[in-house]
């Protein structure tokens, strides 16, 4: 994915080199905006930005870019104010202004991307370039300078919403309490990193109502001494399913690992390595599907934002249950009461096992994704070829978010149930938004 998207920018950017007066043409290319995505995906990877704020990152800068072409497409796409809890009306841009729209939702895009990561002016150098080919194709003083006035103020607009999250609350809240009760989640090796956001739960859902909307079955009670109950048969099913495992079953597992930062541990060397977070990975896949359908711009930018909201409230609804059972991983299980030595696959994540967040996600995100371009699109997912992980074709959205649920059985990390679950949760909140959110106007 990203050596398409950096051909097709260079492709771009020397056309501007041999080509005046034809910037319209150039901002209406959407594999702009897939890039300045990748671009955010990048930060976002760059700074260690964990798989639930990622989805903040995501969410507030996809709809900071569809503002711009809801104001600037208004006969063909509705704005998100009334729709999204808490989103007021967007100010709509002053009578008589030319405006590049393509390029305002770019520059959006980008100042909500930069507002909400760091470090301060993570996107500048992409920004000044943005600014530039728009100036090497000649596009007017006058649409310059208003596109960039609008962008500016959907930005500020989308900005002052995003302080209302409870996002700034939570970052002075107490750390999750470690006790050794029966059952109950405990840090994990390598790191042994403390609970990842626990109080994600008080974050402002923006479709979805209540926790009590989706709330799937209590998880199974602890049992490790009755082989009959249906907890001790889970814990043996995972621990053979790891033991046991084909090639085919760990490419699976590493495919959809995204762990945005895995410690690597040899002797007494210490190194991590970076990948896309699962949401930054179905970003990815919303570019692929929008450059293989041939959507133009407001099109990839509608399916961003629809993706970006499905994949917000899909963590908070995970995370709201994680933290109300706080279940112990099947490492600890599988090391405390069965066979010390016996590691997962893949590495386990330090945040309680049920719901399972890449489950609930990929399956809310594949609903959100089969809205916009059917529910039988197939592709071929390019995404992990920067981590030298080799691509995987689907026959659909839903398929890929099938193969995600066994992913993480197969990966250790995640009971079989409850990925069955998490995936049956995910696919209600995306069928939700997909029902929910009107963009493309009838």
């Amino acid at each position: 994915m990203q050596k398409l998207l950096f051909v097709a920018f260079a492709a771009i950017c020397l056309s501007a080199c041999n080509t005046k007066h034809d910037y319209d043409k150039i901002f209406k290319d959407p594999n702009l905006y897939c890039d300045a995505v990748h671009q955010l995906n990048t930060v976002v990877m760059g700074n260690n930005f964990g798989p639930i704020i990622a989805s903040r990152n995501y969410l507030y800068a996809a709809i900071a870019g569809y503002e711009v072409i809801a104001a600037g497409y208004p006969h063909k796409y509705n704005s998100l104010a009334g729709q999204l809890r808490g989103l007021k009306a967007i100010p709509k841009p002053a009578p008589g202004d030319s405006i590049n729209f393509e390029l305002g939702a770019l520059l959006a895009y980008c100042k909500l991307g930069e507002a909400v990561t760091f470090p301060e002016g993570s996107m500048k150098d992409y920004v000044d370039s943005l600014k530039k080919l728009a100036k090497d194709h000649d596009m007017p003083l006058d649409m310059y300078n208003n596109t960039v006035s609008y962008a500016d103020t959907v930005a500020l607009a989308i900005t002052k919403w995003s302080k209302h999250d409870n996002y700034a609350e939570t970052r002075g809240a107490p750390e999750y309490t470690v006790k050794d009760s029966i059952g109950r989640w405990v840090p994990t090796p390598p790191a042994y990193s403390p609970a990842m956001e626990p109080h994600w739960n008080q974050i402002r859902y923006i479709v979805v109502d209540s926790v009590n909307e989706f709330m799937p079955l209590p998880p199974y009670p602890f049992n490790v001494t009755d082989k009959n109950s249906s907890y001790y048969q889970e814990v043996k099913k995972i621990e053979n399913t790891v033991d046991s495992l084909t090639p085919e079953k760990a490419f699976i597992a590493d495919f959809w690992d995204d762990n945005p930062f895995k410690l690597n541990v040899s002797g007494h060397l210490m190194f991590g390595t970076k990948k896309f977070s699962p949401a930054g990975h179905w970003m990815g896949i919303v570019g692929i599907a929008a450059m293989k359908s041939g959507a133009d711009f407001p099109k990839t930018v509608a399916a961003y934002a629809k993706t970006a909201i499905a994949l917000f409230d899909a963590f908070i609804q995970c995370w709201n249950v994680k933290y109300i059972y706080n279940t112990m991983r099947p490492e600890t299980v599988i090391d405390k009461y069965f066979d010390p030595n016996w590691r997962p696959h893949l590495q386990t994540p330090p945040f309680p096992e049920y719901t399972c967040g890449h489950c609930t996600i990929s399956a809310a995100a594949s609903e959100a994704l089969s809205s916009e371009f059917g529910d039988k699109f197939a592709y071929t997912d390019t995404t992990e070829l920067e981590f030298g992980i080799k691509q995987r074709s689907y026959p659909s959205f839903r398929d890929a978010a099938l193969e995600t649920m066994y992913s993480r059985s197969y990966g250790g990390i995640h009971y079989y149930y409850c990925c069955i679950r998490s995936t049956a949760m995910g696919t209600k909140i995306g069928q939700l938004v997909a029902d929910w959110v009107k963009m493309e106007k009838q």
